[in-house]
């Protein structure tokens, strides 16, 4: 009777399907395609985190990750497999905004909050 449910729950949400990990030299993203793309930590310059509207059915919140030349290296939604890990390491990031991040987790609009910005 309930075949159904228990196939749907086994299934990954969509945003798990993207992978995100970080190590000593590199933040690494593979999307639910296998592409990969990366940036270095040296080279990282900014890190946004861009909502959307289109919750709770599509992925309304993104991490953005900006290299040396100011553009978007890679990024990621919130649910990616490996997001906690990351996250760990992001938030000890000296300057990291948390009031910032908070801000966002709790946006339903279109919106970008600035959460991380290199200092010179």
């Amino acid at each position: 009777m309930f075949g159904w449910f228990k196939k749907r729950s086994q299934q990954l949400e969509p945003e798990a399907r993207w992978e995100v990990s970080i190590d000593a030299t590199c933040i690494i993203v593979r999307d639910a395609s296998g592409a990969v793309r990366m940036v270095k930590r040296a080279e990282l310059s900014g890190i946004l985190i861009e909502t959307n509207d289109s919750g709770p059915w599509g992925a309304d919140v993104w991490w953005l990750f900006f290299g040396a030349d100011d553009h978007v290296a890679c990024a990621y939604p919130q649910g990616a497999t490996g997001e906690a890990a990351v996250l760990d390491v992001l938030m000890a990031l000296e300057g990291f905004d948390h009031t910032q991040m908070t801000a966002a987790m709790g946006s339903t609009g279109n919106a970008i909050f600035p959460v991380w910005r290199r200092s010179n």
